[in-house]
């Protein structure tokens, strides 16, 4: 258990991380043409390797992700002529816009479709099929519940898998089992990382969906808690249910959706602002704040998924906060997250980009004074608001809200102080990334600085003077040397 503990982070692939890809060249293989990618995962230089794909290869990608609506434009095929060297050269250009496009929109570059197109070899093993093997293991030792079926591709998380199961005492009942291998970020120790996954069902909180089940073992951990028929909050922009498509058909780029009225954004984002003051005073970091993990019942939206940062999973947002140095204590993350969910609210569209500076006109003046504190670049490049900032801000508090039920979450002080020292540790993680990611932006200036017209013309006046300056030396002394020759050979 030693070992697993210690190596645990540097073994487990952070799905998250960007790839970017060069094709860096084309080769005629005799009965086609092979393109010749360059795959780089993140700013770590040595995490790059290279794939060789066919045309066919990229119609076949193109026709597993037309069910995202997005238009990505692929190169057309060509019957005749195909194997020209101009040609070639020019699909190779088209292919390079098509992975470009693929690879900035967040949901396309992090499914599974487009990971084994670009990494098959990280992603080759049966991940669902591994992921019943462990829920069985558990149902052997907790036979309180009978598997109905499966739901694949329900979320955008490659390794958490869903199950809609129901219980033995209540079969009518349909409950949500869902199973997830521990992330990169697995900080807490294991002894107590399964204590506060065993506490997570006694928390009571009206913001909070609550548990019926959760356990962790040495591979992952598994929830259990009520099946939403409706689903999260993103299914109710989206106008879809969760049993309904593939995620990408669903939250890509959905044909119709709606936004939600200034007063609803107020009084949701009223309740998620008390929910994270409620877990950051019990020291508990949430993390993972976004459309996907909020449920809506009866005017009342419900956190999903706190278990989460227990088990080292990445922030669906981790690829935009990690861009900001101020960003990197686990509350600014949860306010920046905050920021992007009221976006997302507002306007029906998640925002792709990790800042906005601009807003729709339609958008109400004080909801706006709230975005620009949370989204702007100004704003990310300087301290973001506290949770309490938030609270006391007019637009959240003149909401008032209804009498509760006092909530109740019970933590050890030690279990507390190694929640604490998780924290900083991830922390200390996300800080160390941020260097590497700046330092990586400042080579890649340098070298667009290097390589631009403006600098090469620089670079080819210097050298022309400096051929020009050591001519004119030459020049000088020929004639130096003819006039002291003269002066010795004499009249």
């Amino acid at each position: 258990m030693a070992v697993f503990e210690t190596n645990h982070s540097s073994k487990v692939l952070d799905d998250t991380i960007p790839l970017t890809c060069v094709i860096e060249s084309a080769q005629n293989v005799g009965s086609h043409i092979e393109y010749i990618v360059r795959v780089q995962r993140g700013a770590v230089v040595e995490n790059n390797w290279t794939i060789k794909k066919r045309y066919s290869d990229f119609v076949a990608l193109d026709a597993e992700l037309h069910m995202s609506n997005i238009e990505l434009a692929i190169p057309p095929k060509k019957m005749f002529g195909n194997m020209e060297r101009e040609f070639v050269a020019e699909r190779q250009l088209g292919l390079q816009q098509y992975l470009n496009s693929i690879l900035e929109y967040p949901l396309l570059a992090s499914s599974l479709i487009v990971k084994r197109f670009l990494n098959a070899k990280s992603y080759s093993d049966n991940l669902r099929e591994t992921a019943l093997q462990h829920v069985s293991m558990i149902f052997r030792s907790e036979p309180k519940w009978e598997v109905v079926e499966p739901l694949h591709n329900l979320g955008w998380r490659l390794r958490k898998h869903y199950i809609v199961v129901k219980p033995y005492e209540n079969p009518k009942e349909r409950q949500l089992l869902s199973w997830n291998d521990y992330g990169p970020f697995k900080f807490l120790p294991a002894k107590e990382l399964m204590a506060v996954i065993k506490l997570l069902p006694n928390l009571q909180h009206p913001f909070i969906a609550p548990m019926e089940f959760a356990v962790a073992n040495e591979n992952g951990g598994m929830v259990i808690r009520s099946f939403y028929e409706h689903g999260t909050l993103r299914d109710y922009i989206c106008k879809c249910k969760p049993k309904q498509a593939h995620f990408l058909k669903k939250y890509a780029r959905p044909k119709t959706y709606c936004v939600l009225e200034t007063r609803e954004i107020q009084r949701y984002g009223r309740q998620i602002l008390e929910v994270l003051k409620f877990l950051y005073d019990k020291g508990l970091p949430y993390g993972h704040l976004h459309a996907g993990n909020i449920v809506v019942n009866r005017n009342t939206c419900q956190l999903l998924d706190l278990e989460n940062w227990i088990l080292g999973l990445p922030s669906y947002y981790k690829n935009f906060f990690v861009q900001f140095k101020k960003l990197q204590k686990m509350e600014s993350i949860e306010v920046y997250s905050f920021g992007r969910l009221l976006y997302e609210m507002a306007f029906g569209e998640q925002l792709l980009k990790a800042t906005c500076d601009t807003f729709p006109q339609h958008c109400p003046p004080d909801l706006r004074s709230v975005l620009e504190l949370l989204l702007t670049s100004e704003a990310c490049k300087n301290e973001l608001p506290t949770i309490n900032d938030l609270l006391n801000h007019p637009f959240f508090s003149s909401i008032v809200l209804p009498q509760s039920d006092k909530p109740i979450f019970k933590i050890p002080s030690k279990l507390k102080e190694s929640i604490k020292s998780a924290k900083e540790l991830l922390e200390k993680h996300l800080k160390e990334e941020q260097k590497l990611i700046n330092q990586l932006k400042r080579l890649t200036k340098a070298k667009e600085f290097h390589m631009s017209e403006g600098e090469k013309l620089r670079r080819r006046k210097t050298k022309k003077k400096e051929k020009a300056l050591e001519n004119s030396k030459d020049d000088s002394s020929v004639s130096n040397s003819s006039t002291s020759a003269s002066q010795i050979v004499g009249p």
